[in-house]
Protein backbone atom coordinates (compact mmCIF):
# COMPACT_ATOMS: atom_id res chain seq x y z
CA UNK A 1 0.00 0.00 0.00
CA UNK A 2 0.87 3.51 -0.87
CA UNK A 3 0.67 4.85 3.06
CA UNK A 4 3.69 2.08 3.80
CA UNK A 5 6.08 3.47 1.26
CA UNK A 6 9.07 5.52 2.39
CA UNK A 7 10.17 7.83 0.17
CA UNK A 8 12.87 10.40 0.84
CA UNK A 9 13.67 13.51 -0.90
CA UNK A 10 17.30 15.26 -0.71
CA UNK A 11 17.71 18.69 -2.26
CA UNK A 12 20.75 20.85 -2.16
CA UNK A 13 20.11 24.35 -1.06
CA UNK A 14 20.33 27.10 -3.61
CA UNK A 15 23.20 24.17 -4.89
CA UNK A 16 25.04 26.81 -7.76
CA UNK A 17 25.42 29.22 -5.05
CA UNK A 18 26.63 27.02 -2.36
CA UNK A 19 29.18 25.66 -4.41
CA UNK A 20 30.78 29.47 -4.93
CA UNK A 21 30.66 30.25 -1.52
CA UNK A 22 32.43 27.12 -0.75
CA UNK A 23 35.01 28.02 -3.38
CA UNK A 24 35.01 32.33 -2.00
CA UNK A 25 33.48 32.04 1.83
CA UNK A 26 33.02 35.66 1.48
CA UNK A 27 30.46 35.53 -0.25
CA UNK A 28 28.00 33.89 3.13
CA UNK A 29 25.43 36.34 3.84
CA UNK A 30 25.40 38.24 0.49
CA UNK A 31 22.87 38.37 -2.60
CA UNK A 32 24.24 36.05 -4.73
CA UNK A 33 23.04 35.42 -8.36
CA UNK A 34 24.23 32.88 -10.70
CA UNK A 35 23.73 34.13 -14.67
CA UNK A 36 21.95 36.54 -15.76
CA UNK A 37 24.88 39.37 -15.88
CA UNK A 38 23.85 40.31 -19.53
CA UNK A 39 20.80 42.53 -20.55
CA UNK A 40 19.36 39.22 -21.77
CA UNK A 41 20.77 37.03 -19.56
CA UNK A 42 18.37 34.83 -17.22
CA UNK A 43 18.99 34.07 -13.48
CA UNK A 44 19.93 30.23 -13.32
CA UNK A 45 20.20 30.27 -9.45
CA UNK A 46 20.50 33.29 -6.21
CA UNK A 47 21.02 32.62 -3.01
CA UNK A 48 17.92 33.12 -0.41
CA UNK A 49 19.80 36.43 0.88
CA UNK A 50 18.91 37.27 -2.94
CA UNK A 51 15.18 35.52 -2.88
CA UNK A 52 14.42 38.16 -0.16
CA UNK A 53 14.16 40.91 -3.20
CA UNK A 54 11.79 38.74 -4.87
CA UNK A 55 14.55 37.27 -6.77
CA UNK A 56 13.72 33.86 -8.40
CA UNK A 57 15.70 31.27 -11.15
CA UNK A 58 14.48 32.08 -14.65
CA UNK A 59 13.58 35.52 -13.92
CA UNK A 60 15.47 37.93 -16.72
CA UNK A 61 18.73 39.22 -15.27
CA UNK A 62 17.86 43.34 -16.04
CA UNK A 63 14.69 42.47 -13.04
CA UNK A 64 16.69 41.03 -10.86
CA UNK A 65 19.60 44.43 -11.54
CA UNK A 66 16.11 46.57 -10.84
CA UNK A 67 15.09 44.06 -7.91
CA UNK A 68 18.28 44.06 -6.26
CA UNK A 69 20.91 46.43 -7.64
CA UNK A 70 23.94 45.57 -4.68
CA UNK A 71 23.66 41.83 -5.56
CA UNK A 72 26.76 39.97 -6.61
CA UNK A 73 25.95 38.51 -10.26
CA UNK A 74 28.36 35.42 -11.09
CA UNK A 75 29.10 33.68 -14.83
CA UNK A 76 28.64 30.35 -12.91
CA UNK A 77 30.77 26.83 -13.61
CA UNK A 78 28.96 23.95 -14.79
CA UNK A 79 31.59 21.64 -14.67
CA UNK A 80 32.42 22.16 -11.00
CA UNK A 81 28.75 22.04 -10.73
CA UNK A 82 28.64 18.73 -12.28
CA UNK A 83 31.45 17.43 -10.30
CA UNK A 84 30.18 18.50 -6.87
CA UNK A 85 26.89 16.67 -8.33
CA UNK A 86 28.85 13.75 -9.33
CA UNK A 87 30.58 13.30 -6.12
CA UNK A 88 27.11 13.50 -4.13
CA UNK A 89 25.68 11.29 -6.12
CA UNK A 90 28.15 8.79 -5.10
CA UNK A 91 27.58 9.27 -1.58
CA UNK A 92 24.31 8.52 -1.70
CA UNK A 93 24.56 5.19 -4.10
CA UNK A 94 27.04 4.13 -1.38
CA UNK A 95 24.70 4.42 1.47
CA UNK A 96 21.22 3.16 -0.71
CA UNK A 97 19.71 0.79 -2.10
CA UNK A 98 17.66 2.38 -4.59
CA UNK A 99 17.79 5.88 -5.70
CA UNK A 100 16.42 8.41 -8.76
CA UNK A 101 18.26 11.54 -9.58
CA UNK A 102 16.10 13.83 -10.63
CA UNK A 103 18.35 16.74 -11.42
CA UNK A 104 21.27 18.11 -10.94
CA UNK A 105 20.68 19.44 -7.23
CA UNK A 106 18.58 16.31 -6.17
CA UNK A 107 17.76 13.00 -5.47
CA UNK A 108 14.86 10.60 -4.53
CA UNK A 109 15.48 7.45 -2.44
CA UNK A 110 13.09 4.74 -1.65
CA UNK A 111 13.58 2.89 1.58
CA UNK A 112 10.46 0.86 1.80
CA UNK A 113 10.74 -1.88 4.19
CA UNK A 114 13.78 -0.77 5.48
CA UNK A 115 12.38 0.68 8.35
CA UNK A 116 12.27 -2.44 10.07
CA UNK A 117 15.97 -2.63 10.57
CA UNK A 118 16.46 1.29 11.65
CA UNK A 119 14.31 4.52 11.52
CA UNK A 120 14.15 5.74 7.95
CA UNK A 121 14.02 9.59 9.48
CA UNK A 122 17.56 8.52 11.20
CA UNK A 123 19.27 7.00 8.53
CA UNK A 124 17.75 10.20 6.15
CA UNK A 125 19.66 12.73 9.02
CA UNK A 126 22.58 10.64 9.34
CA UNK A 127 23.13 10.45 5.29
CA UNK A 128 22.55 14.48 5.29
CA UNK A 129 25.06 15.10 7.40
CA UNK A 130 27.57 13.06 6.11
CA UNK A 131 26.80 14.99 2.52
CA UNK A 132 27.25 18.23 4.64
CA UNK A 133 30.46 17.04 6.56
CA UNK A 134 31.96 15.70 3.00
CA UNK A 135 31.20 18.05 0.53
CA UNK A 136 30.55 21.61 2.50
CA UNK A 137 27.40 22.00 0.95
CA UNK A 138 23.87 22.49 2.66
CA UNK A 139 21.16 20.27 1.91
CA UNK A 140 17.53 19.65 2.94
CA UNK A 141 15.57 16.17 2.88
CA UNK A 142 11.66 15.41 3.38
CA UNK A 143 10.97 12.09 4.35
CA UNK A 144 7.41 10.87 3.42
CA UNK A 145 4.54 8.07 1.57
CA UNK A 146 5.41 9.22 -2.40
CA UNK A 147 7.58 11.65 -4.42
CA UNK A 148 4.88 14.64 -4.83
CA UNK A 149 4.62 14.88 -0.87
CA UNK A 150 8.23 14.22 0.15
CA UNK A 151 9.30 17.14 -2.51
CA UNK A 152 6.91 19.60 -0.91
CA UNK A 153 8.36 18.66 2.67
CA UNK A 154 11.64 19.49 1.17
CA UNK A 155 10.73 22.92 -0.11
CA UNK A 156 8.97 23.65 3.07
CA UNK A 157 12.08 22.56 5.73
CA UNK A 158 14.59 24.60 3.13
CA UNK A 159 17.38 25.64 3.98
CA UNK A 160 19.33 23.29 5.63
CA UNK A 161 15.83 21.45 6.86
CA UNK A 162 14.72 17.80 7.53
CA UNK A 163 11.38 17.14 7.80
CA UNK A 164 8.76 13.86 7.83
CA UNK A 165 4.88 13.75 6.74
CA UNK A 166 3.38 10.47 7.96
CA UNK A 167 0.37 9.15 6.59
CA UNK A 168 -2.01 10.78 9.05
CA UNK A 169 -0.17 13.84 9.20
CA UNK A 170 -1.04 14.36 5.06
CA UNK A 171 -4.02 16.10 4.70
CA UNK A 172 -2.99 18.69 8.31
CA UNK A 173 0.50 19.10 6.38
CA UNK A 174 -1.15 19.79 2.74
CA UNK A 175 -4.47 21.53 2.79
CA UNK A 176 -3.04 25.09 3.91
CA UNK A 177 -0.76 25.18 1.81
CA UNK A 178 -0.96 27.28 -1.45
CA UNK A 179 -1.46 25.36 -4.96
CA UNK A 180 1.97 26.67 -6.46
CA UNK A 181 3.66 24.31 -3.74
CA UNK A 182 2.48 21.45 -5.76
CA UNK A 183 5.21 20.51 -8.39
CA UNK A 184 3.90 20.62 -12.32
CA UNK A 185 1.69 23.95 -11.46
CA UNK A 186 3.26 26.44 -13.57
CA UNK A 187 2.19 29.97 -14.03
CA UNK A 188 -0.12 30.02 -16.72
CA UNK A 189 -2.26 26.46 -14.84
CA UNK A 190 -1.49 28.69 -10.98
CA UNK A 191 -3.10 32.08 -12.72
CA UNK A 192 -6.45 30.08 -14.40
CA UNK A 193 -7.10 28.53 -10.68
CA UNK A 194 -6.31 31.69 -9.10
CA UNK A 195 -9.02 33.20 -11.18
CA UNK A 196 -11.42 30.19 -9.93
CA UNK A 197 -10.78 30.96 -6.67
CA UNK A 198 -8.96 28.07 -6.33
CA UNK A 199 -5.71 29.34 -4.19
CA UNK A 200 -5.12 26.51 -1.36
CA UNK A 201 -4.61 22.83 -2.00
CA UNK A 202 -7.85 22.16 0.61
CA UNK A 203 -9.82 23.83 -2.46
CA UNK A 204 -8.34 22.18 -4.86
CA UNK A 205 -8.97 18.89 -3.47
CA UNK A 206 -13.18 19.83 -3.14
CA UNK A 207 -13.16 20.02 -6.95
CA UNK A 208 -14.77 17.07 -9.03
CA UNK A 209 -11.96 15.10 -10.91
CA UNK A 210 -14.88 15.66 -14.31
CA UNK A 211 -14.39 19.49 -13.46
CA UNK A 212 -10.42 19.27 -13.36
CA UNK A 213 -10.51 17.30 -16.32
CA UNK A 214 -12.93 19.69 -18.31
CA UNK A 215 -10.47 22.43 -17.26
CA UNK A 216 -7.05 21.09 -17.38
CA UNK A 217 -7.34 17.89 -19.16
CA UNK A 218 -5.30 14.62 -18.00
CA UNK A 219 -2.65 17.72 -16.23
CA UNK A 220 -5.90 17.97 -14.09
CA UNK A 221 -6.07 15.47 -13.16
CA UNK A 222 -2.40 14.65 -12.28
CA UNK A 223 -3.01 17.90 -10.22
CA UNK A 224 -6.04 16.54 -8.24
CA UNK A 225 -4.38 13.53 -7.38
CA UNK A 226 -1.21 15.31 -6.10
CA UNK A 227 -3.67 17.82 -3.89
CA UNK A 228 -5.60 14.62 -2.67
CA UNK A 229 -1.71 13.33 -1.27
CA UNK A 230 -1.54 10.48 -4.00
CA UNK A 231 2.01 9.97 -6.31
CA UNK A 232 2.14 6.23 -7.73
CA UNK A 233 5.10 6.82 -9.33
CA UNK A 234 8.20 4.69 -8.48
CA UNK A 235 11.55 6.11 -8.04
CA UNK A 236 13.51 5.01 -11.06
CA UNK A 237 17.19 3.72 -10.65
CA UNK A 238 19.37 6.24 -11.74
CA UNK A 239 20.43 5.77 -15.55
CA UNK A 240 23.14 7.22 -17.09
CA UNK A 241 23.08 10.76 -19.39
CA UNK A 242 20.31 9.71 -22.50
CA UNK A 243 21.29 12.78 -24.02
CA UNK A 244 23.86 16.23 -24.15
CA UNK A 245 22.16 19.39 -26.13
CA UNK A 246 23.52 23.00 -26.29
CA UNK A 247 21.64 26.40 -27.23
CA UNK A 248 22.34 30.11 -27.90
CA UNK A 249 20.63 33.28 -27.03
CA UNK A 250 21.43 36.27 -29.10
CA UNK A 251 22.19 39.69 -27.78
CA UNK A 252 20.22 41.13 -31.19
CA UNK A 253 17.38 38.94 -32.84
CA UNK A 254 18.46 37.71 -36.34
CA UNK A 255 17.51 35.82 -39.08
CA UNK A 256 20.86 36.20 -40.93
CA UNK A 257 20.52 32.27 -42.56
CA UNK A 258 24.23 32.22 -42.66
CA UNK A 259 25.18 33.40 -39.44
CA UNK A 260 22.54 30.87 -38.05
CA UNK A 261 24.01 27.53 -39.97
CA UNK A 262 27.58 28.44 -38.80
CA UNK A 263 26.22 28.58 -35.46
CA UNK A 264 24.38 25.54 -35.81
CA UNK A 265 27.85 23.87 -37.62
CA UNK A 266 29.52 25.30 -34.61
CA UNK A 267 27.28 23.64 -31.83
CA UNK A 268 27.20 20.22 -33.65
CA UNK A 269 31.18 20.29 -33.57
CA UNK A 270 31.43 20.98 -30.48
CA UNK A 271 28.47 18.28 -29.50
CA UNK A 272 30.27 15.36 -31.66
CA UNK A 273 33.52 16.07 -30.09
CA UNK A 274 32.00 15.62 -26.45
CA UNK A 275 30.90 12.68 -27.88
CA UNK A 276 34.10 11.38 -28.79
CA UNK A 277 35.36 11.94 -26.23
CA UNK A 278 33.04 10.10 -23.83
CA UNK A 279 33.00 7.26 -26.58
CA UNK A 280 29.14 7.69 -26.99
CA UNK A 281 27.01 7.09 -30.27
CA UNK A 282 24.06 8.88 -30.63
CA UNK A 283 20.56 7.99 -32.71
CA UNK A 284 18.20 11.28 -32.46
CA UNK A 285 19.09 14.57 -33.17
CA UNK A 286 16.68 17.66 -31.88
CA UNK A 287 16.96 21.50 -33.35
CA UNK A 288 15.21 23.90 -31.63
CA UNK A 289 14.24 27.65 -32.54
CA UNK A 290 13.02 30.33 -30.57
CA UNK A 291 11.15 33.04 -32.49
CA UNK A 292 11.08 37.15 -31.37
CA UNK A 293 7.61 36.69 -30.03
CA UNK A 294 9.11 33.83 -27.57
CA UNK A 295 7.30 31.15 -29.84
CA UNK A 296 9.74 27.70 -29.19
CA UNK A 297 9.33 25.23 -31.83
CA UNK A 298 11.26 21.88 -32.42
CA UNK A 299 11.97 19.61 -34.61
CA UNK A 300 13.91 15.91 -34.34
CA UNK A 301 14.49 13.14 -36.66
CA UNK A 302 16.03 9.41 -35.90
CA UNK A 303 19.39 8.57 -37.11
CA UNK A 304 21.97 5.58 -37.03
CA UNK A 305 24.06 5.91 -34.31
CA UNK A 306 27.07 8.03 -35.24
CA UNK A 307 29.44 10.81 -33.88
CA UNK A 308 30.25 12.35 -36.84
CA UNK A 309 30.67 15.95 -38.11
CA UNK A 310 29.29 15.82 -41.62
CA UNK A 311 26.40 13.96 -41.14
CA UNK A 312 25.21 15.79 -38.51
CA UNK A 313 25.80 18.92 -39.00
CA UNK A 314 23.92 18.11 -42.91
CA UNK A 315 20.93 16.63 -40.52
CA UNK A 316 21.23 19.67 -38.37
CA UNK A 317 20.69 21.98 -41.44
CA UNK A 318 17.96 20.19 -42.76
CA UNK A 319 16.12 20.43 -39.52
CA UNK A 320 16.76 23.72 -39.11
CA UNK A 321 15.46 24.43 -42.86
CA UNK A 322 12.12 22.65 -41.48
CA UNK A 323 11.91 24.14 -38.26
CA UNK A 324 12.05 27.53 -39.33
CA UNK A 325 8.86 28.15 -41.25
CA UNK A 326 8.29 31.72 -40.18
CA UNK A 327 10.10 34.81 -41.91
CA UNK A 328 10.44 36.24 -38.06
CA UNK A 329 13.73 37.22 -36.57
CA UNK A 330 15.27 34.51 -33.95
CA UNK A 331 16.15 34.96 -30.76
CA UNK A 332 17.53 31.45 -29.76
CA UNK A 333 18.81 28.39 -31.23
CA UNK A 334 19.52 24.66 -29.63
CA UNK A 335 20.48 21.37 -30.78
CA UNK A 336 20.93 18.44 -28.79
CA UNK A 337 21.43 15.00 -29.49
CA UNK A 338 19.75 11.98 -27.29
CA UNK A 339 19.47 8.29 -27.34
CA UNK A 340 23.12 8.00 -26.50
CA UNK A 341 24.32 4.58 -26.07
CA UNK A 342 28.09 3.07 -25.41
CA UNK A 343 29.88 2.63 -28.28
CA UNK A 344 32.31 3.72 -31.49
CA UNK A 345 31.50 4.26 -35.03
CA UNK A 346 31.51 1.47 -37.50
CA UNK A 347 34.09 1.97 -40.06
CA UNK A 348 32.23 1.41 -43.89
CA UNK A 349 28.83 1.89 -42.51
CA UNK A 350 26.40 4.32 -43.83
CA UNK A 351 29.40 5.70 -46.77
CA UNK A 352 31.74 6.24 -43.98
CA UNK A 353 35.59 6.36 -44.82
CA UNK A 354 38.28 4.93 -42.68
CA UNK A 355 40.28 8.29 -43.93
CA UNK A 356 36.92 10.71 -42.61
CA UNK A 357 36.72 9.26 -39.15
CA UNK A 358 41.06 9.32 -38.81
CA UNK A 359 40.79 13.13 -40.05
CA UNK A 360 38.23 13.85 -36.67
CA UNK A 361 40.69 11.54 -34.59
CA UNK A 362 43.41 13.79 -35.35
CA UNK A 363 41.55 16.96 -34.93
CA UNK A 364 40.11 15.89 -31.52
CA UNK A 365 43.75 15.27 -30.80
CA UNK A 366 44.07 18.35 -31.12
CA UNK A 367 42.10 19.77 -29.54
CA UNK A 368 42.63 17.71 -26.16
CA UNK A 369 45.98 18.95 -26.33
CA UNK A 370 45.57 22.39 -27.29
CA UNK A 371 41.68 23.33 -26.29
CA UNK A 372 38.38 23.02 -27.99
CA UNK A 373 38.80 26.30 -30.34
CA UNK A 374 42.13 25.06 -31.66
CA UNK A 375 40.41 23.34 -34.85
CA UNK A 376 37.27 24.37 -35.55
CA UNK A 377 35.34 24.95 -38.83
CA UNK A 378 36.14 27.85 -41.16
CA UNK A 379 32.62 28.98 -41.79
CA UNK A 380 32.65 29.75 -37.86
CA UNK A 381 35.61 31.83 -37.84
CA UNK A 382 35.11 35.71 -38.80
CA UNK A 383 35.90 36.13 -42.13
CA UNK A 384 38.95 38.36 -41.78
CA UNK A 385 39.53 41.88 -42.85
CA UNK A 386 40.23 42.81 -46.38
CA UNK A 387 41.06 45.91 -48.30
CA UNK A 388 39.34 48.29 -51.13
CA UNK A 389 39.74 45.85 -53.94
CA UNK A 390 38.60 42.80 -51.81
CA UNK A 391 41.92 41.11 -51.08
CA UNK A 392 42.68 40.39 -47.70
CA UNK A 393 44.77 42.32 -45.24
CA UNK A 394 47.79 40.17 -43.81
CA UNK A 395 48.02 40.56 -40.26
CA UNK A 396 51.35 43.19 -39.47
CA UNK A 397 52.77 43.46 -36.57
CA UNK A 398 54.95 46.15 -37.32
CA UNK A 399 51.85 48.56 -38.47
CA UNK A 400 49.97 47.30 -35.24
CA UNK A 401 52.63 48.66 -33.62
CA UNK A 402 52.62 52.06 -35.59
CA UNK A 403 49.09 52.64 -35.06
CA UNK A 404 48.59 52.11 -31.12
CA UNK A 405 51.03 54.70 -31.04
CA UNK A 406 49.41 57.16 -32.88
CA UNK A 407 45.81 56.07 -31.38
CA UNK A 408 44.17 58.77 -28.86
CA UNK A 409 44.07 58.49 -25.87
CA UNK A 410 40.36 57.57 -26.10
CA UNK A 411 41.34 54.66 -28.07
CA UNK A 412 44.19 53.48 -26.18
CA UNK A 413 41.97 52.75 -23.37
CA UNK A 414 40.05 50.51 -25.22
CA UNK A 415 43.17 48.93 -27.33
CA UNK A 416 43.89 46.30 -24.22
CA UNK A 417 40.65 44.33 -25.25
CA UNK A 418 41.54 44.29 -29.00
CA UNK A 419 45.15 42.62 -27.89
CA UNK A 420 42.99 39.89 -25.62
CA UNK A 421 40.80 38.82 -27.97
CA UNK A 422 42.07 35.50 -29.86
CA UNK A 423 43.47 35.16 -33.28
CA UNK A 424 40.59 32.05 -34.06
CA UNK A 425 37.46 33.47 -33.00
CA UNK A 426 34.24 31.81 -33.41
CA UNK A 427 31.49 33.51 -35.02
CA UNK A 428 29.06 32.56 -31.79
CA UNK A 429 31.48 34.17 -29.50
CA UNK A 430 31.98 36.88 -32.18
CA UNK A 431 28.15 38.32 -32.55
CA UNK A 432 27.96 37.98 -28.64
CA UNK A 433 25.80 34.74 -28.30
CA UNK A 434 25.39 33.16 -25.03
CA UNK A 435 25.83 29.61 -24.94
CA UNK A 436 24.16 26.87 -22.51
CA UNK A 437 25.09 23.42 -22.51
CA UNK A 438 22.08 21.01 -21.13
CA UNK A 439 22.17 16.97 -19.92
CA UNK A 440 19.28 14.62 -19.32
Amino acid sequence: MEKERQIIHMDQDAFFVSVEIRKNPKLTGKPVIIGGGGDRGVVASCSYEARKYGIHSAMPGRTAKLLCPQAIFLKGNMEEYSKASHEITEIIADKVPLFEKASIDEHYIDMTGMDRFFGCMKFASELRQTIIREMNLPISFGLSINKTVAKIATNESKPGGELQVTYPELRPFLDPLAIHKIPGIGHATYKKLSEMGVREILTLTQIPQQLMFKILGQHGLSLWQKANGIDLAPVVPYRERKSIGTQATFESDTMDMAKLKAIITGMVTGLTFQLRNQKKLTACITVTVRYTNFETVTQQERIPYTSLDSFLISKAHSLFEKVYSKRMLLRLVGVKLSHLVSGYEQIGLYNIAEEEYSLYQAMDKVRNNFGAEAVVKACIVTQPPRDEKGKVIKYNPRKKKVLIENTSSEEEEKEPEIRKRSKIRSLMSEKGTIGTKSYD
